[in-house]
């Protein structure tokens, strides 16, 4: 990309070749053709100048899913603006502390919270507030209704800032990770070569759109491809069922395969039409990849990503998507496995600390010169924090997260090893295995189960069945039963909360 081929100018010169084909629908009947999308950027982004967004200028977003808030994020990168969204079920508290540390132009938000995000914005600084509905409402859309189209798109380069994510936060507070025109673009047009996106897909998007799943894995790509979105508000099992036949891809968390595979209604003939499913954001059990082909001739696609670098590694879109792995690097993306004290590379097989480098990885963290220092290496390479091995076909599986390993009594101990054993009880659903703070080890393992509906076990079945088949330094001291696993909303276990929940366990 050079100066005057941004990122908004590449998918706007998709957009213009696409001309009339669908871009966004919705199941109550909305439509925008990509000619539509351009022409309602344009006014988008005119009300944003108006507003007195300059090139550079934070835009925080926290509204509810809808097409509208895709033509804001193409109307932001028009206007030359830094797009910032913010998860739906943030507090007062955390907006407080995003538009404190954004130090943002303008802040969009929901029309039932105007009031909260004026006193919010006045207390921060924030000069302007305006609010964006699901129904193409709110005052943003009145200002664009009325605006002087802005026709142009302010001339950006590969490293001026797109975006700012803001990481979840489990270990403090959330860093806003910032990714530049570069990062985005090399990113979907890496995916669109590697699962094979054209024009004629039609993706179900179910997921949430201010997260890079559902923000830059899917609607980048679509952009990137000139293909289209069926926009759904969020993940409803009986409306999937009824889109299968009329949808080509499909992307995902764990939790919409697991939920797929437990219906009847799922059989090779629903899923006829559809070429593609992608799973991401949370690692998807080797038992859901079988299930999943056994009923419907599909091997979900599993890959792996982050708020920093977007998507990193692919299973193959032709070839053996193995289950349990995450595949290979991107094109583009260099990735080296390293000893996490020593720093030194470890052979294939063995287990290291993943960095990655390429035009996908961030530039650093928003005013955090010091943490990104920490986290993004001269040479470039990025530490990602996850643990992986790497097998002799190349294919790279995840361990578990570096701040999750236990090391007890002076040994490592891998969650996912202890997570998988239990996890093959018929009674246990799910697992998760956690070091609380222990007086004669450091840390004891502990593992917290999820029983299947029904299901009787108790601690003394879980340990019994452990021993034998996990060294003694790996059984749990400990087995607590609880109803679900805590999540963040694409997924993800939250290992800190149960920490602290189980805290006291050996004090």
């Amino acid at each position: 990309m050079t100066d005057n081929n941004n990122l908004f100018k590449t998918f706007a010169a998709r957009m213009q070749a696409r001309g009339d084909a669908d871009f966004i629908t919705t199941r109550d009947g909305r439509r925008y053709s990509h000619a539509d999308a351009l022409a309602e950027s344009a006014r988008l982004a005119g009300a944003l100048v108006a507003l007195g967004v300059s090139p550079g200028d934070r835009v925080a977003v926290q509204v509810d899913k809808s097409p509208e808030a895709i033509l804001l994020y193409l109307a932001t990168l028009r206007a030359g603006a830094v797009y910032l969204p913010l998860n739906t079920g943030y507090t007062g508290d955390e907006i407080r502390y995003f538009l404190s540390d954004a130090e943002p132009a303008l802040f969009v938000c929901r029309p039932a919270v105007l009031e909260e995000a004026r006193a919010l914005a006045a207390e921060t600084g924030c000069p302007a507030v305006e609010t964006l509905g699901t129904a193409a409402d709110g005052s943003l859309m009145e200002r664009a209704a009325a605006a002087t189209a802005f026709d142009d798109a302010v001339p950006r380069t590969d490293d001026d800032l797109a975006a700012i994510l803001y990481t979840s936060g489990t270990t403090g507070r959330s860093k806003g990770a910032m990714l530049t025109h570069r990062n985005l673009g090399s990113n979907a047009a890496a995916l669109v070569e590697a699962w094979r996106f054209t024009p004629e897909d039609r993706l179900i998007h179910a997921l949430p759109i201010f997260h890079t799943h559902g923000l830059f894995v899917a609607c980048n790509v679509t952009l990137m491809a000139g293909s289209s979105l069926l926009f759904l508000p969020r993940f409803d099992a009986d409306v999937i069922f009824e889109e299968l036949p009329r949808g080509t891809v499909m992307m995902g968390v764990p939790t919409f395969y697991t939920r797929l595979v437990a219906d009847d209604r799922l059989t090779p003939e629903v899923t006829a039409n559809m070429r593609l499913f992608v799973s991401g954001s949370a690692p998807l059990t080797a038992e859901t990849h079988e299930l999943f082909a056994e009923k419907t001739g599909h091997a979900i696609l599993e890959r792996y990503g982050m708020t920093e670098t977007n998507m990193n590694l692919s299973n193959p879109y032709d070839g053996d998507r193995r289950a349990g792995t995450v595949g290979m690097p991107l094109p583009g993306v260099e990735i080296r496995i390293v000893d996490r004290d020593s720093g030194k590379e470890v052979p294939d097989g063995e287990i290291g600390l993943l960095q990655v480098r390429g035009p996908n990885v961030f530039i650093g963290y928003w005013r955090k010169p010091e943490k990104t220092k920490e986290e993004l290496l001269e040479d470039g390479f990025f530490i990602t924090g996850d643990l992986v091995t790497r097998d002799e076909r190349g294919y790279v599986q995840i361990v578990g997260r570096d701040k999750d390993l236990v090391i007890s009594g002076g040994y490592n101990v891998y969650p996912k090893e202890v997570e998988q054993v239990i996890d093959e009880m018929d009674e246990v659903l799910e697992s998760a295995v956690i070091g609380l703070p222990h007086p004669d080890f450091g840390e004891g393992v502990t593992a917290t189960v999820v029983c299947q509906p029904g299901a009787k076990l108790d601690e003394a079945q879980v340990i019994a069945h452990l021993q034998g088949r996990l060294a003694k330094y790996k059984q749990p001291k400990r087995v607590f039963f609880i109803d679900a696993l805590p999540r963040n909303t694409m997924g993800k276990v939250q290992k800190n909360e149960l920490r602290q929940r189980f805290d006291a366990t050996y004090r």
